[in-house]
């Protein structure tokens, strides 16, 4: 996600600094080369060597005769985006009023006036983060183009955010935004359908594909709205579904703004009444199944003229024969595209596909969310043409 991407990262005086090592972890793992700039207050709560250690490069504690600002942050500068996690309140302050009395804001000031993302992750006890100053610093700063990563109000705590939500919005703030002011709605993983208070009846997808789709899509600037049964994400609006009706009416509500979808989840192929009572065990039992709507034939015929990226799974392991079905599926659904892969995927990290488009086939092999940048990339290259096209 964060592949040859440089990250200077800022660390502040919140007792948050506690997790600056395993953030710079993770932005390294997700592929990032990071560097620290530390402020004297972070230094009290977490030492420079400890960050020097995560990052594997010196950290700037203080600016010098060498301009550490301008070398990171400046113009032509080393930093492709300027993180700066956690975010005191008095840093926040002092960014909105370009004071730079810290290593921190001085690289703040340097990144926004050469232009450089930057991205700020708040961490407060809640009472400051509510205090009529620091929100209007916060949209004052925000109106200037830098993204805050909302933090977890709890406790009477503003915490600092999840590292992937860190690492999704400093991949968004510093990649290309070819998906920027779409809409786009992803539905994911199973559904179930009840046949009693306890017993549901479902299938084996993980809902791992879709995830990685809708945060693909997010990365690279989309607003997604995600359909699941699943957990809350923070590069989605999440919409809480169990059955595939309730799917069904909760895509068709999202798809209202949308300017494209993707039928990812595997939506039950059929239901059955419930019964109001837990059914007893150790007789036999026969259950009337009724089949459900085909969810992207519902879709279409409500929205003509929606881009619908459609997933298809076959068990034959038969290349041939998932590329006629999915042509089958993408010609009577009249989709954008299909991606068709095989069940043994299921659950899995990693994956085999097909993107079948109407008059060719490409061949994906690797994890799924590489694979869902490669379906975020042909979405954007779809609504691109038919943006042309009008």
């Amino acid at each position: 996600m964060l592949e040859g991407v440089n990250v200077a990262l800022g660390v502040t005086g919140s007792i948050a600094a506690v997790k600056t090592v395993e953030l710079a972890h993770e932005l390294r793992r997700r592929g990032a080369t990071v560097r620290g700039v530390m402020t004297d207050s972070a230094q009290g709560i977490v030492h420079p060597w400890a960050v020097e250690f995560a990052t594997e490069n010196d950290v700037v504690t203080e600016i010098t005769g060498s301009v550490e600002h301008v070398d990171l942050c400046g113009y032509d500068g080393w930093a492709d985006v300027f993180l700066i996690a956690p975010a005191t309140a008095n840093t926040v302050g002092k960014i909105a009023g370009a004071v730079d009395d810290t290593p921190v804001t001085t690289c703040a000031t340097t990144a926004l006036g050469a232009d450089t993302p930057v991205v700020i992750a708040p961490a407060m006890h809640e009472p400051m983060y509510d205090h009529p100053g620091v929100l209007e610093a916060i949209d004052t700063v925000s109106g200037w183009g830098v993204e805050f990563v909302d933090p977890r109000l709890e406790e009477g705590k503003a915490k600092i955010a999840s590292e992937e939500a860190i690492v999704c919005d400093v991949a968004r703030a510093a990649g290309d935004r070819p998906l920027e002011g779409a809409s786009v709605v992803v539905t994911s993983g199973a559904t179930s359908e009840s046949i009693d208070p306890v017993r549901i009846i479902t299938n084996r997808s993980s809902g791992k594909m879709g995830r990685a789709v809708a945060k693909a899509c997010y990365v690279r600037g989309a607003d997604v709205t995600l359909v699941h049964d699943g957990p809350e994400v923070p590069y989605a609006d999440v919409r809480d579904v169990e059955s595939a009706a309730e799917m069904l009416a909760a895509t068709r509500a999202a798809c209202e703004d949308a300017d494209a979808m993707v039928s990812a989840a595997a939506i039950g192929d059929y239901t059955v009444a419930e019964s109001d009572e837990k059914i007893r065990s150790g007789q036999e039992l026969t259950l009337d199944l009724e089949p459900t709507p085909k969810l992207i034939d519902e879709i279409r015929a409500e929205f003509p003229e929606l881009p619908i990226v459609g997933f298809k799974t076959e068990t034959s392991g038969d290349e041939e024969a998932m590329i006629e079905q999915a042509r089958t599926t993408l010609e009577r659904a009249g989709l954008a595209f299909v991606v068709a892969n095989d069940a043994s995927v299921m659950g899995k990290d990693r994956t085999r596909a097909l993107l079948v488009h109407a008059g060719d086939a490409a061949r994906y092999e690797g994890t799924k969310a590489g694979l869902g940048g490669e379906i975020a990339e042909s979405i954007a290259a779809v609504l691109g043409a038919d943006e042309t096209s009008k």
